[in-house]
């Protein structure tokens, strides 16, 4: 059995996640201590305790000490099966981190699958639904998997409600990709999306955008959502360029104002745009499942995150791969390798 302790590095819940993923594709048995042990709130929180579940399903595994407030999980996987499953988290917790939980995992599977899941689409600390169909999703595809997300209903932190459901194709073998270069720019937008607030929240934010990226009304789009799908506020920022696209989101809060939420998601795209790497940090993160699967590959990336060192710690532990974080020609590079 392989022992993890949960307080490694990060501290997060990748470490869950990423272990969960890894025991269903290749069948190992692993203990988790001290699980989000670097989180104000450690042990299992209710998104935790629904990947789970949901990887439970998925293989038809057992599992000890899966229960809310948990910092010690016993996981042993069964085999993964294919075909149509339902998950509610039953708060805004995230259905996407869920989602990147099953998935790979799922691509091994017999047949095609369908994860539908309730709760959070849109919150702080998870990637939004649009993240993976824009940013994610593509760079699977061009290894040879392919998923699609779509969004029904979006559900805001702390409401949460949304809905949200993915199909996946089985894919025999991940193929090794390299991404060193974004290439060239084909797209920028911003979107401000607002449920149940007012409309010029959202103006506002764009209009901060638009000043700070010098960019034209054109680029410049409000996404009125259904007042029941709220209150809720999200900022994004998208950028498609030719061998990659990045999303960057910040999320309005009461007493925070359209100013302060467009100059922290000005900020980050800022970072990455000045980096000239292929991957902003959180691509970077979920990239690097992927490529250890396939056996290898390389992508350029604007942060060497802890996070990132605390997955790749784990992902070894379970494959016979090895991660190298590199500074070549002033860009930060991952690079995966069997060994």
């Amino acid at each position: 059995m392989i022992e993890l302790d949960g307080a490694t590095g990060e501290g997060g819940g990748q470490i869950l996640r990423s272990a969960l993923t890894l025991a269903m594709i290749t069948g190992q048995r692993f203990r988790i201590r001290n699980i989000r042990a670097g989180r104000a709130k450690p042990g299992l929180m209710r998104q935790h305790l629904v990947a789970v579940q949901a990887a439970l399903r998925v293989c038809g595994g057992d599992a000890t000490g899966a229960a809310l407030g948990s910092q010690d999980l016993t996981f042993i996987p069964g085999p993964v099966a294919g075909g149509d499953y339902d998950f509610a988290i039953g708060t805004a917790g995230s259905c996407t981190l869920v989602l990147q939980t099953i998935v790979p995992a799922l691509l091994m599977a017999d047949k095609p699958s369908t994860v539908r899941l309730a709760g959070g689409t849109h919150n702080p600390m998870a990637p939004p639904v649009q993240f993976l169909q824009r940013a994610w999703c593509p760079r699977l595809a061009e290894m040879g998997a392919h998923v699609d997300i779509r969004l029904e209903r979006f559900g805001f932190y702390p409401a949460g409600g949304g809905i949200v459901e993915a199909r996946v194709e089985p894919c025999s073998a991940l193929r090794p990709h390299t991404w060193l270069a974004r290439g060239e720019r084909r797209g920028a937008y911003a979107e401000a999306f607002v449920a149940g607030i007012p409309g010029r929240v959202a103006l506002r934010e764009l209009e901060c955008v638009g000043k700070a990226m010098n960019w034209s009304e054109e680029q410049l789009l409000v996404r009125g959502l259904p007042g029941e799908q709220g209150p809720g506020n999200a900022l994004m920022l998208t950028f498609e360029y030719e061998h990659a696209t990045e999303v960057f989101t910040a999320f309005g809060e009461k007493s925070v104002s359209s100013e302060q939420v467009a100059r922290q998601v000005v900020g980050r795209a800022r970072q990455y745009l000045t980096s000239q790497a292929a991957f902003g940090e959180y691509l970077a993160d979920q990239m690097m499942l992927p490529l250890a699967l396939a056996g290898g590959g390389a992508f350029t990336m604007d942060e060497v995150s802890m996070h990132a060192r605390t997955n790749a710690g784990v992902i070894e532990t379970f494959l016979p791969v090895r991660f190298r974080f590199q500074r070549h020609e002033g860009v930060d590079r991952c690079v995966v390798e069997a060994r």
